[in-house]
């Protein structure tokens, strides 16, 4: 493994385009009016270092209350790191613009 036995790499934000081609889908993670976590799977579509999403009326109205949100992206291959995202989101109509502050790649603690 390139990343012996850490549990947690950081990922700089001028590397994340090229991270996430690893990742071909992940969950968008927001927070509902009664403090409850509300996942989206969504597929990975990165365009001028922001990820774009086509999301529904309660992903919308929880970031429009919330704008700090999680993406986590499982890695395809079981074993591997996953990356997750924290960042912030605006709603667009139907869609979601998420632009990351901050990555990082993290292992599984059992890995299979």
């Amino acid at each position: 493994d390139e990343h012996g036995s850490r549990m947690s790499i950081p990922v700089e934000l001028s590397e994340l385009a090229a991270t996430l081609a690893a990742y071909p889908w992940g969950y968008l993670v927001t927070v509902g009016d009664g403090l409850r976590a509300h996942s989206l799977a969504v597929p990975t579509d990165v365009r001028d270092g922001m990820l774009h999403a086509t999301v529904g009326r309660s992903t919308r109205a929880n970031i429009e209350a919330r704008p700090g949100v999680t993406m986590v992206f499982p890695h395809p291959l079981a074993g591997e790191y996953s990356l997750i995202l924290d960042g912030t989101a605006a709603a667009e109509g139907d869609a979601v613009v998420f632009t990351p502050t901050h990555a990082v790649l993290h292992r599984p603690a059992l890995a299979p």
